[in-house]
């Protein structure tokens, strides 16, 4: 089986490669597996099937290129972030949607010179941003969405294609809204929800944090390992009993930022809270109180996803997952 992972040097991207390499992906007989992404992606020595990918997924060319490699299973992780993509435009739209348009036109072409044979598998990572406010405290499986950013936007258009494509049978694939990842290793980046994974990473490596939003703020969460696992899982399924909604919102943690600070203070101790300073940033604030709070994932339980059950145990496997290597 030929994988292609789209965005293979972003955080997701390497831990879900990782999962791969590892054999406990319960993914079969993968031969080949090519990362793509705007910049070069890290590839561990041991990883002999790997192919290194450097391309602007916005550019038809480079979407017919990667559809050429005619891959057998297709991880769509590539696009700018929340807040890169409200500042700009233009840039999201192009990358978040019409490079998802592009690829999706290549892969067609494919499947029809094929006389319909090839027919790839997509898990393409959506967001909880495709809903806005107003919303119930706990958002169901028949919540409709109504983003109120252009990201979540963007994110809504690709699920309804992916769903068309499905339909007409040129694909087999799923969208699997993803709660937001933390504790992100790393810097922090341009996504409005940067905040939630720096107000935890920061202090434990013993940095300042801005806190811009108020501590009452509730959100969702999982974290990086549940991400991986949410997409292996995902292209471990038949989806053919999902017939025609192939969107599903996954499990996570609801939590307010007191509470994430709470968590901090058990694992780590109250002087490492100390490093989080108030400061609340309008811009942020109001990005924030258009986002969805809490969920109610069951058809997503019903199929075997699984997340974390508290905030302290995300804060945890960061510790054991990429603590050491933040601080080496």
């Amino acid at each position: 089986m030929r994988v292609l992972i789209m965005g293979g040097a972003g955080m997701v991207g390497q831990k879900l490669l990782r999962r791969i390499m590892s054999g406990q992906s319960g993914l079969a007989s993968v031969s080949e597996i090519y990362l793509h992404d705007i910049v070069s992606a890290r590839v561990p020595d041991e990883a002999d099937n790997c192919t290194v990918m450097v391309g602007n997924v916005a550019d038809p060319a480079e979407a017919q290129k990667l559809a050429d490699l005619k891959p057998d299973l297709i991880f769509h992780l590539a696009s700018i972030v929340s807040g890169e993509a409200e500042l700009e435009f233009e840039k999201g739209w192009q990358i978040n949607m019409s490079g998802a348009w592009s690829l999706l036109e290549a892969l067609r072409r494919h499947h029809d010179a094929s006389g319909g044979s090839y027919r790839p598998k997509i898990i393409f990572t959506s967001s909880i941003a495709v809903f806005g406010a107003p919303f119930p405290e706990k958002i169901s499986d028949e919540f409709f969405c109504t983003p109120q950013t252009s990201y979540g936007a963007q994110k809504t258009i690709v699920e309804l294609l992916l769903s068309d494509y499905s339909r007409k049978g040129f694909v087999d694939a799923l969208s699997i809204r993803l709660p937001t990842i933390c504790v992100r290793p790393g810097k922090p980046n341009l996504a409005a929800s940067s905040f939630f994974s720096g107000i935890i990473r920061e202090p434990l490596n013993g940095v300042e944090a801005v806190l811009p939003v108020s501590d009452e703020v509730r959100h969702w969460h999982a974290s990086p390992r549940s991400a991986a696992r949410f997409l292996t899982h995902a292209a471990s399924l038949d989806l053919s009993p999902l017939g025609s909604r192939r969107s599903l919102n996954m499990p996570g943690v609801s939590c307010t930022v007191a509470e994430q600070i709470d968590a901090l203070r058990s694992v780590a101790g109250n002087d490492v809270v100390k490093l989080i300073k108030p400061e609340l940033d309008d811009r942020i604030v109001k990005i924030v109180a258009g986002w969805p709070r809490n969920f109610d994932p069951q058809r997503a339980r019903d199929l075997g996803f699984e997340s974390e059950t508290d905030f302290e145990e995300i804060i945890r496997i960061y510790l054991e997952d990429d603590l050491p290597s933040a601080s080496a």
